[in-house]
């Protein structure tokens, strides 16, 4: 299995310390994050796109360049990219941008996104979302792969024989397909033969395991072997390891009820009745080593994921760097043994090219 760490840049009041950073100290935050995650061994760093507070993540590539400055091999993805509201000759001209400045360390992951708040800032109906994204998506395939396209639908004024610039470092960017709650976004990924990545957030394992199996059965109608899927999943939006469960729990809660007391969309309101359901019967990775890994082993069997992301938001900078130390130093070895990946088997391009 490969790992990644991402965030979506939440800035709230810490609910144990009452410290607020500021936009400037969450930056930081961002930066040294991604920097120790590559230290540790990490496969990929991410950010996340949110438009509204408390979020600061509105400009993915911007923080993504940043963080490509100060790191070398580790690589970089948007956790996701929300296609159904920009403009893809925008996000063309930025992300290869971006893959050009961090020598083809780039991934991006797209989505319809999963906050509301933001179709009103851009023009776009909430029941258009899906109709949008497959728009915008075939649209952006064509501007990384062909010169001269021209083009004319429903969600931006026509082309003529536009040539984005510049054009990608790598041959292909690499892109996958956020799946959180309707099989509208495994068909895309499907159709493509491109991989997934399950949110795995909130609700039950069925849930995301429906949608899964829908996204192979699919890939199989479109003529892709389902045997060469790769799956990424999320670990229930937070990590937290201690020495025991009960320790954890005790350790983690008063994050937990402040994450929960956020949450007010109804599609978000998660199906457990308290953190120790979560821990038993959900995705949240929160536990002893020993149990946190019992848990991802058994998530892979019914996913058959081959990439994990793991988020440490909320939690203050050192402990924030104790999570990732102990995930990376007492979990991420066993789980590599154990689960085979064929993801992410070559390095990033530019450890490539710098050999030439």
């Amino acid at each position: 299995m490969k790992f990644a760490v991402m965030s979506l840049m939440a800035n709230n009041p810490n609910p144990v310390t009452g410290e607020t950073l500021t936009a400037q100290q969450k930056f930081q935050n961002i930066i040294n994050q991604a920097k120790l995650a590559e230290q540790l061994g990490f496969e990929a760093y991410g950010v996340g796109e949110r438009h509204g507070a408390p979020f600061l993540s509105s400009s993915p590539p911007v923080v993504l360049t940043a963080i490509a400055a100060r790191t070398s091999r580790i690589r970089l993805l948007t956790t996701v990219t929300v296609l159904s509201i920009l403009d893809p000759v925008r996000v063309a001209e930025d992300y290869a941008t971006l893959d050009h400045l961090s020598g083809g360390r780039l991934e991006i992951i797209i989505g319809k996104g999963n906050f509301a708040q933001h179709y009103p800032l851009f023009g776009i109906k909430e029941e258009e979302q899906w109709e949008s994204l497959a728009e915008r998506y075939a649209l952006l395939k064509r501007l990384w792969t062909e010169e001269n396209v021209t083009w004319d639908g429903k969600y931006r004024p026509p082309l003529q024989n536009v040539t984005t610039q510049p054009r990608p470092f790598q041959k292909e960017i690499p892109i996958w397909h956020g799946s959180a709650s309707s099989t509208l976004s495994t068909e895309l990924a499907a159709k493509y033969g491109e991989p997934i990545f399950s949110s795995n957030t909130l609700h039950r394992q069925e849930k995301y395991k429906a949608l899964i199996d829908h996204y192979r059965e699919r890939l199989a109608f479109y003529g892709h072997d389902p045997q060469k899927a790769i799956v990424g999943a999320g670990a229930g939006g937070s990590i937290y390891l201690a020495n025991t469960t009960e320790e954890a729990i005790h350790r983690f809660r008063p994050y937990d009820q402040a994450f929960r007391s956020r949450l007010t969309q109804p599609h978000d309101i998660p199906p457990f009745r308290d953190l120790e359901d979560n821990v038993a019967n959900g995705p949240i990775l929160v536990g002893s080593p020993e149990s946190v890994i019992e848990k991802i082993l058994q998530y892979h069997e019914a996913f058959g994921h081959q990439v994990l992301t793991i988020s440490v938001d909320g939690l203050p900078a050192s402990e924030q760097r104790e999570q990732l130390e102990r995930f990376a130093q007492e979990v991420i070895p066993v789980l590599k043994r154990e689960i085979p990946s064929h993801a992410w088997e070559s390095g990033p391009v530019l450890q490539e090219s710098a050999t030439r």
